[in-house]
């Protein structure tokens, strides 16, 4: 008898397939995923410290920073000191990296769509509503004393 997959598998074979997806529409613009996913969450947060930035991303200080020097020789993002901590430094896209961006969510846009094929526009946003209520229940549930 075949058993339909948990939850849990399912939405991590959901979100592998996407990120995979994605990376085949952009494998052209010859970035990696981490680098592409740190110029996304810059562009969101323009200014971060490199440590708020790999909180973000969810990836080591050490690794965002090998990370940070790629995009900086690829001139898609700048470092500059914090104005009140020198040890601190934050990141901003440079000019190079906003037409780069637009790419990007146009690539997503795409995967979005083929990912949603199907789908109603009300079936749309009854997912986003369920998720949306899934995540917010599970940071509640993280934020307990029993997840620490």
């Amino acid at each position: 008898m075949t058993q339909n997959p948990t939850l849990g598998f399912l939405l991590n074979d959901v979100a592998r397939l996407l990120k995979k997806r994605f990376e085949q529409h952009t494998r052209d613009i010859g970035l990696t995923r981490t680098q592409w996913q740190t110029l996304v969450y810059l562009a969101r947060c323009e200014g971060a410290s490199q440590k708020q930035l790999a909180e973000m991303l969810e990836i080591e200080p050490i690794t965002l920073a090998r990370v940070a020097d790629k995009l900086c020789e690829k001139e898609l993002v700048e470092r500059r000191p914090d104005e009140t901590d020198r040890r601190i430094n934050r990141l901003y896209l440079t000019e190079l990296a906003r037409p780069l961006l637009t790419e990007l969510r146009a690539h997503g846009d795409a995967t979005r769509a083929e990912a949603l094929e199907g789908l109603s526009a009300e079936d749309r946003e009854r997912l986003y509503a369920m998720l949306l209520v899934m995540k917010t229940n599970l940071l509640g549930a993280c934020r307990s004393t029993a997840c620490e």
